[in-house]
Formats: structure tokens, sequence, C-alpha cells
């Protein structure tokens, strides 16, 4: 009864706090008092070296195997800290599976220390020190996994498990290498370990890492691993201790065990990913979240997860209230971080989702992805993009969940991260249409600007014979509303998409169908002649009273192609325009030239060739029919000039309602001379004082 008590103690002490005081609520009072655990204090020394040093030559087939190990396989020194880390976190857990099955050979005893992990530093001694009370080593286990390289202990433990997935799912280590990094700062290593098997004996491993090593026995020596590293004057700042703090909380702040640096715990944020989702609050959600995106406000949406097919994956993953590039700031790096079995192995992974998810902050922890031999990177790429799919699929289906549970919510979250979702339809053809789904914009069926609609929701109000969503590139809804290429779907009563971004209309261009529904601009395509209300208005009816005949509208036709030959493609009547003199269509291309010269992008040669526009005019508009009175039947001087001057305006109003017109200031002039034309036969203003003259 004792025993397995004090093994329950052993292992409550890497839980937090408040979670070991909730273990034992129901235990003997006595057993507690015997059982108390003490504050960790600091590595001392207390190991000397007794016997009489065997030395032995590292069982690798030659010296340059230890060479690459310590000097090639790793890209960054710092690794060395989450191996180091990482062996002891596995001897902590082999013990405690050990002391579980077979607690009569390895039992606690009185004197043990609880289950923790010791690292201590200090620059004037430019020492580093890592000590375990794990599972510890004989000399046998020590010639045989420290003496050989590429030889893992802990692989071969997990391989003798027949039972306990647990212990198994929790050991970290697989390919016998991690130690070695150590020789990446260090100039010597002594190493002091004695077996938790009972009545096991201490030994001091030591070696300079040039190819042979020396096994001693010696007293003193606690139960575990104890390293202690002579490190390099080069690398003297690993042993500075705010240094190894940051590397720590980087890459191993969520090992199972307690971590303390020179006797502070350094471990403190639990690795919540690995908790069933209805044991984590709102506040241990919050101070996770701040942890592992570096913030400091609250998460607007988050999403805990966990599946073992086709992967195993355990995933806790945020959505931020705002991000940097909204405020034109760099480009942010991603923000998921890539774990296995709650070891860092790629922080700002680029592989676990496309760029487009830089936003979502989190975590990604899977015991399947195959890892190289530093643990630092992925080796299997199809297995990477099979999690990367997982994982990208289920966060669209996420924010499409939020989107139906919140849509309030949801729009002030498209209002900040909406750019990103349009960037994925750009970008994502496999995620296009789920992409889709999620996006946002105001329509003509909306009562304000910041009445937002899906199309799904457009789709929903589409009448029986409408078959196409409508879309209409303006700067805003007041504008939409009063476009002449809105005119025709209003009078048909057709909802029309308003797209208010810059961007948009290269966002339409990868994306031209939905539901098996088209997805066409206004601009480019009138309704169909079977689509939307037959009823035509009073107001339209009366304006078309009055129209030019077909030959009439032939020859206004070709005059406006030779007054504007540099500028007009062709001239067209048009029978979609109700309160529009003219519009321009078919632009497509000069709205993405000027898309392109505003962000600075221009061809090889610097030259942008001037565009010409397809023109169409509106028969039954007055400004119509009178121009082709001045144009065609007048003849005089000031006619041809007027008409003239009312051609190019009108095409000018064309530009403008399209947003094509580059330079507003280029109509001055000719806005002028019409005013002055149309004020000709105003009488000019006569001066009180000859008025009263003329009276006398």
């Amino acid at each position: 009864m004792r025993a397995g008590m004090r093994t329950v103690l052993r292992r409550a002490a890497c839980l937090a706090p408040q979670q070991t005081q909730a273990r034992f609520n129901n235990s003997n009072a006595d057993d507690i008092v015997e059982e108390e655990i003490p504050i960790t204090p600091t590595s001392t020394t207390t190991e000397t070296i007794t016997g009489k040093g065997q030395e032995f030559e590292f069982k690798a087939e030659t010296q340059q195997l230890l060479d690459i190990v310590i000097r090639s396989v790793y890209t960054d020194k710092e690794i060395y800290v989450r191996e180091l880390i990482s062996n002891a976190s596995d001897a902590l857990e082999k013990r405690r599976h050990l002391e579980m099955t077979m607690p009569d050979k390895w039992g606690p005893e009185a004197d043990d220390e609880p289950p923790c992990i010791k690292v201590d530093v200090n620059s004037d001694t430019r020492q580093f020190v890592i000590t375990d009370t794990g599972l510890g080593m004989t000399k046998e286990e020590l010639v045989a996994n420290i003496g050989t390289i590429c030889n893992s202990g802990s692989k071969a433990f997990v391989k003798k498990l027949q039972e306990g997935a647990t212990a198994s799912d929790s050991i970290i280590g697989q390919f016998g290498v991690g130690f070695y990094s150590a020789f990446m700062i260090a100039k010597h290593i002594k190493l002091y370990t004695r077996s938790a098997e009972k009545g096991s004996k201490g030994y001091c491993w030591e070696s300079d890492g040039t190819g042979a090593f020396t096994i001693s026995e010696a007293e003193g020596v606690a139960k575990g691993t104890k390293i202690v590293c002579d490190v390099r004057e080069t690398e003297v700042a690993f042993c500075a201790q705010t240094v190894i703090e940051r590397i720590i909380k980087k890459y191993s702040n969520f090992v199972a065990y307690e971590i303390f640096l020179n006797g502070a715990r350094i471990n403190t944020v639990e690795a919540l990913w690995m908790k069933p989702r209805n044991e984590v609050n709102e506040d241990e959600h919050t101070e996770f979240y701040k942890f592992i995106a570096n913030a400091y406000d609250k998460p607007r949406f988050k999403l805990h997860y966990s599946i073992d097919c086709p992967l195993n994956i355990n995933a806790l993953m945020y959505v931020p209230m705002t991000h940097t590039e909204r405020m034109n700031l760099q480009r942010m790096e991603p923000g998921l971080s890539l774990y296995c079995r709650k070891v860092l192995i790629q922080a700002k992974c680029r592989a676990l989702v496309p760029e487009y998810l830089r936003f979502v902050k989190g975590v990604v922890d899977s015991e399947d992805i195959p890892l190289n031999l530093s643990r630092e990177m992925t080796q299997d790429s199809a297995l990477m993009r099979k999690l990367s799919s997982v994982i990208t699929k289920k966060i669209l289906k996420w924010l499409h969940d939020e989107s139906s549970r919140d849509p309030e919510g949801y729009a002030q979250f498209f209002e900040y991260f909406g750019q990103f979702l349009k960037e994925g339809v750009c970008t994502d053809a496999i995620n296009k249409t789920d992409l889709a789904r999620l996006l946002r914009f105001n329509s003509s069926a909306c009562d304000d600007s910041k009445n937002i609609v899906s199309f799904d929701e457009y789709i929903a109000r589409m009448p029986e014979n409408q078959t196409n969503i409508y879309f209409l590139q303006t700067q805003n809804r007041e504008a939409g509303l009063a476009s002449p290429y809105y005119e025709a779907f209003k009078a048909k009563g057709i909802e029309v998409i308003f797209m208010t971004h810059p961007a948009d209309h290269i966002v339409m261009t990868h994306l031209d169908m939905y539901k098996k529904h088209k997805i066409v601009s206004c601009e480019s395509s009138d309704p169909a002649s079977n689509e939307g209300k037959n009823v035509e208005s009073e107001e339209v009816e009366n304006l078309m009273k009055k129209e030019l005949t077909a030959e009439q509208s032939k020859e206004l036709s070709d005059y406006l192609q030779r007054t504007l030959q540099n500028k007009v493609q062709s001239v067209k009547m048009s029978t979609r325009l109700t309160s529009s003199p003219a519009i321009i269509t078919d632009h497509e291309q000069a709205s993405m030239q000027k898309f392109m010269k505003s962000h600075g992008i221009v061809a090889q040669d610097g030259q942008v060739e001037a565009t010409k526009y397809h023109l169409q005019i509106n028969p039954k508009h007055e400004i119509v029919r009178k121009l082709y009175t001045i144009a065609i039947k007048n003849q005089d001087d000031r006619s041809v000039e007027l008409g003239k001057l009312v051609s190019e305006q009108v095409f000018d109003n064309a530009l403008i309602a399209a947003n094509l017109l580059e330079d507003p200031r280029s109509i001055l002039n000719r806005v002028t001379n019409l005013m002055t034309e149309a004020l000709y036969h105003t009488a000019e203003p006569v001066s009180v004082e000859k008025v009263e003259k003329k009276e006398e």
C-alpha cells in the first residue's frame, strides 16, 4: 500500500499544484505527511569517483561518424537543450511505467526525489548541468546506450512493452543520437547515473567526444542521471540563464514533468491540446493562447481538435482579434507550430497549412509525422501533405461552423481576416469552393453597407428563373446603386453583389462558378431575358417613349467611332440602360491594367499601351437623341464643335462610371466649355446704375 501510494505521489509531482491537491483530497492524512514533496533545490555536487576508470572505444565504425553526428546532423546548436530534456523526460516516463508494473523491483524508496528535471547553468564556471530523477542506467546500459552511436534505449524500451500504451505513447526518443548533440557546445562531458532498480551502483561516464570514453564507479550518485557539460569558451552564451530559459520555453515547455532552471520552475503552462476539451476552461485557453501566440488579447475563435484516423492529431488552434498586416506592417509568419509528443519540432511551420491561413495561431501535435535524424524537420513529404490537407479542411469547416453559430461574430471576423480567405481563393484550387462559402459581401438586397451576405444566402433568395450570380465591382455601396451597370438588374429585381475591395476583381477571375451557378460581372453581361421580373416600372416606360431609329442609331454609332477613334474599339446601341446615356463594356483587361499600374507593375519596357474600350450608348436617352441632332443634322461650326464636346464627355462619363478614368483633371476644360455653351443664351448681368439711368 505504501509503495503504491508513493508511486501515485511521484506521478502527481509533475502535475500543476491545484491538480495535485485535487488528487489527494481523499487520501489518508498520515500518508500525505509522510510523502510530502519538498521544494526542489538547485543541483549540488555529491558524486565522487571511487573505482578505477575503464576506458572504452565508441562502438560505431569510425570517428568520422561521431563527427557527423556532433557537427552535421543538427542545424541549430540550441537543439541540444531540447534533446537532453527529451531524454530526461523519457527516463522519467520509463521509471514511472516500471514502478507501476514491477513495484517489487523498481518501487520507490523513502529517500527518492520526486520526478522532475533540473537544469543549472553558471557563466563563471562555464558549466551546463541537467539532472533527472528518472530510470538511470547500469554499467552495461551505459556501454550499450551511451557508448553506441544511433542506439536508442528509448526505442528498445518501447519495443519491449507488450502493454501500457500510455507509457509508449509518451516516449519521445527514437534515434539514439540526442545525447551527442551536447558535444556541439561542450568540450568535455561527465555523466553520473544510477539505475532506479533497487541495490544498483552509481557510475560516472566521461568523454571529450574524440572517440573514447571511460566508465568508473561513483558514490553519492542519486537515482537517475546527471550530465555535466564543460562548455567551450566560444559557446558561453549557453551558460546564461536567460538564454536557456528561452530555449526551454521554446522547445520543451510542454513535457510531462516539471522543469527547474537554477531552482525556479520554468514550464508552468500545460499542454492543453493533450487534455480532453471539456476539462479546459476559458481562462486556461486565454493563458495558453497568449503564451503560444505571444499575444496580449483574447482569442476570437478557438478549436480543440483530436482524431486518430487517418492520422493521429491533437491540435489547439485560435483566431486572434486582429492582425499586424491590417496596420500595413510586414507580412505575418505562419502561426502554427508542429509538435511531436509535446516536444517542439518546428516553430512557425510553413508546411502545416497554406500560407493564407497564417493568421491561425496554435499547436498541431502528431505522433505519425516521420522525422529526420535531428528531429528538426520531417522526412515523408507525402505524409506531411496529408497532414496539411486534414488540418486545412478542418480549419475551413471550423470557420464555417462559427459563421453559422454566430453570424455577427463571424461578420466582425471577416472584416479583419476576409483578405486572407480571398487570397486562398486565388491560390488554393483544391479548397476553393470551401473558401468561397466563407466569403461575405454587401449586396443590393442589404438594408445598408454594414450588412453582408454569403453566396449561399444569395442563392437562397434567387428567383426560380435566375441561373447566374451577379456581382458589380464598385468603390462602395452607394456608387454601386447609382451605377449604370446596375440599372438593368434593378429594373428586373435581380440582386447584385457589390465588391468594394480593390483586389476583388482578381478574386473573381479565380472564382467563376459556385455550386453550379456561374458568377458573372454586371459590367460584362446583361441579365438573361428570362431572368428576374418582366414588369417594367412607369418611370422606365415614360423614359422609353422616344428612341432613335435603327438607321439613326447606325449613323450616330459611326459618328462616335470617328470622333473617338483613338479611344474606342467599337460603338454599339444598348438595350440594357434605362437612365444612363452610355457605358463601357468588356473592360476587365483595362481594370487589371489599372490595378497593376496602381501597384507599380508595368511591362518590361516600362510602357503601357493605350487601352481602347467598347462603348454602348442608350438610344432612348435624351442626351443621345439630341447629340444625334447637333452632330448629324446640324452642320454649322458651332454644332460640330458642341457635338464633339458632348461625345467626349459622354465617353468620359462612362469611364468614370466604370472607375477607369485615370486623371479627372483631363475633363475640366471640356466641362467648362460645356457650361459656357449651356449658358450661351443667358443674358449678361446689368449693373444697377445703368438700369436706373435707362429708366430716367
